[in-house]
């Protein structure tokens, strides 16, 4: 394959390790993305949505705490409220992202990824 693979990485997630996993034994070696140490920038997230062809909102990981408070807060949550709470609070994304060229695939379930290979 020519195109580089990158994974959106959090090596504490099972998911995000399964993934990882999975790519290798398809003899794949994703360069690895470890967010939540080099977090992404709101250009990068949106560039990733496109990719995914989802919004923002869909990209959130619900039940963290973050996502809890600003709903209850403000009540609603619009796709660039969704995007800044990425970028402030990068756990609240979820993972793990696997991109490969103009597409990307969220692996949950890990399977779900092996179709952009």
């Amino acid at each position: 394959m020519s195109e580089e693979i990158t994974i959106i990485h959090n090596p504490r997630c099972s998911k995000s390790r399964q993934t990882l996993e999975l790519l290798k034994e398809w003899k794949h070696e994703p360069v690895v993305r470890l967010y939540l140490e080099d977090k992404l920038t709101s250009n990068e997230i949106k560039e990733i949505l496109v990719k995914l062809n989802i919004s923002a909102v869909e990209l959130l990981r619900k039940n963290e705490q973050e996502v809890k408070d600003y709903i209850g807060e403000f009540g609603k949550l619009e796709d660039d409220d969704a995007i800044k709470l990425m970028v402030k609070y990068p756990r609240v994304i979820e993972r793990p992202i696997v991109i490969v060229g103009d597409k990307a695939k969220i692996g949950r379930p890990p399977e779900s990824v092996l179709e952009l290979l």
